[in-house]
């Protein structure tokens, strides 16, 4: 027997020696497509209801991974209170200085205009200058006032875990490009591991083959290499998560293996990418709070507009009515509200320096427990590993199925014309179709 199939091993060499280079395409491609799928398509692609069809992972989990990670980040590693007691109030009032003057002499314009255009009319240059001039000269003072009074009520008006999960809800591509550039190197090893393990399956398949042929054999080990070599890749990169001594070898989880890296990356993401100065002070004047942070800064704009009219507040409200110089005060603090975050992104600079988020980030995330920091990052898409692993062992059984059939016609093995192959080959049809289709893109 031995004899017999050495002597086959050699007249049909190279088909035998392509097993294992068979073996690690398949591993290779079938990694690829599983990490393709983590991350595209962005929607759904298929036929809704979604009966037949895929988004990718990380896109359609994007905010359970959001809400997850937030969990793992606030409060333990950085909090709402400590990102605003950072910043000082009478620092950020003269940073945007410059803007919030161009904008009172906006709004005062407008309002005189639209309220009581008549009188605004009537009033000398000098009269319209001189208020214009006490309401900008008040404006810094407000500015800082509405400051220290976010810093003292921070826990009631922003909710930093709605600010993260919201952003990357409006931007799943944000949350690809927080896996992809955070998890390159382990991707890379996923797709290159892919091969390395085929080729070493493909060799046990060719050694296989060399003294037992049958119809099976082939797509089983097909199988087995999309299988195996995704489970392999993925525990390569999660476990174990403390290093361990194996066969004089230190062997240890490439995720944690990389802590102190991934910390860096993603901690500078998040700070560049969501928690910026804009999208918190948006976040704030937009968010589940937003009636309670008008609340706050109505009471400011209101009382400068009471100030500023003195003495002749009573003679203000009676010429343009008390209705309607309450409804001026209200419209007043409704525009500066819808203006402020186009005024604030003057104090961007200075806020990312002050709120250092990405050094407070980085610096605790390196020192975070081996399964909290696991736990940030892989729970949402753990639950769907599955189906990248089953994808995986189904394009492997089709190489396979290719295999046995350009065996076949070699003269390699028996044609595979029984009911039940022709039956599997059928019933692989569609998946092959609709996986021609993909967008990969």
């Amino acid at each position: 027997m031995l004899a017999a199939a050495w002597t086959d091993f050699q007249l049909n060499m190279w088909l035998y020696l392509s097993m294992p280079i068979t073996s690690g395409v398949v591993g290779y491609v079938t990694n690829v497509i599983a990490l393709k799928m983590m991350f595209h398509p962005l929607e759904f692609f298929g036929i809704k209801p979604p009966y037949l069809g895929w988004q990718g992972i990380v896109p359609r989990k994007a905010g359970k991974m959001a809400s997850i990670a937030c969990d793992t980040i606030v409060p333990r590693l950085v909090s709402e209170r400590e990102i605003f007691s950072r910043l000082d109030p009478q620092r950020v009032a003269a940073e945007i200085e410059g803007p919030i003057v161009q904008l009172v002499d906006q709004l005062l314009e407008e309002l005189m205009t639209e309220y009581e255009p008549t009188l605004w009319e009537t009033l000398p240059l000098s009269a319209r200058a001189l208020i214009a001039k006490r309401v900008k000269n008040d404006a810094p003072d407000v500015v800082a006032a509405v400051m220290d009074d976010f810093k003292t009520h921070v826990d009631t008006i922003f909710d930093l875990k709605d600010m993260v999960v919201t952003t990357l809800m409006r931007d799943k591509s944000l949350i690809n490009k927080i896996f992809l550039e955070t998890g390159k190197q382990e991707f890379i090893f996923i797709e290159r591991s892919g091969f390395y393990f085929g080729f070493v399956f493909g060799i046990f398949q060719m050694i296989g083959w060399t003294f037992f042929k049958a119809q099976w054999q082939l797509p089983l080990f097909g199988l087995l290499v999309g299988y195996a070599t995704n489970v392999i890749a993925l525990q390569m990169i999660f476990r174990p998560q403390t290093p361990m001594r194996f066969l004089g070898t230190t062997i240890h989880g490439l995720f944690f293996k990389r802590q102190k890296e991934v910390s860096r990356d993603y901690a500078r993401l998040i700070a560049d990418e969501i928690m910026t100065p804009s999208n918190i002070i948006e976040s704030v004047l937009k968010g589940p709070y937003a009636d309670r942070v008008f609340n706050m800064i109505s009471k400011h704009v209101k009382k400068v507009i009471d100030d500023q009219s003195g003495l002749a507040r009573p003679f203000v409200a009676w010429t343009i009515g008390t209705r309607r110089y309450m409804d001026m005060k209200t419209t007043a603090a409704h525009r500066i509200v819808r203006h402020l975050p186009e005024a604030t992104r003057k104090i961007d600079h200075y806020a990312k320096e002050a709120m250092s988020i990405a050094d407070t980030l980085a610096g605790r995330l390196e020192v975070l427990p081996a399964p909290e920091f696991e736990g940030m990052l892989r729970p949402a898409f753990k639950e769907d590993e599955w189906i990248l692993i089953t994808v995986g062992a189904v394009l492997g059984f089709l190489v396979g199925v290719g295999q046995l059939l350009v065996f076949s016609v070699l003269g390699k093995a028996p044609e595979p014309t029984t009911p039940e192959v022709q039956g599997a080959l059928d019933a692989l049809t569609p998946v092959a179709q609709l996986l021609s289709q993909w967008p990969w893109a």
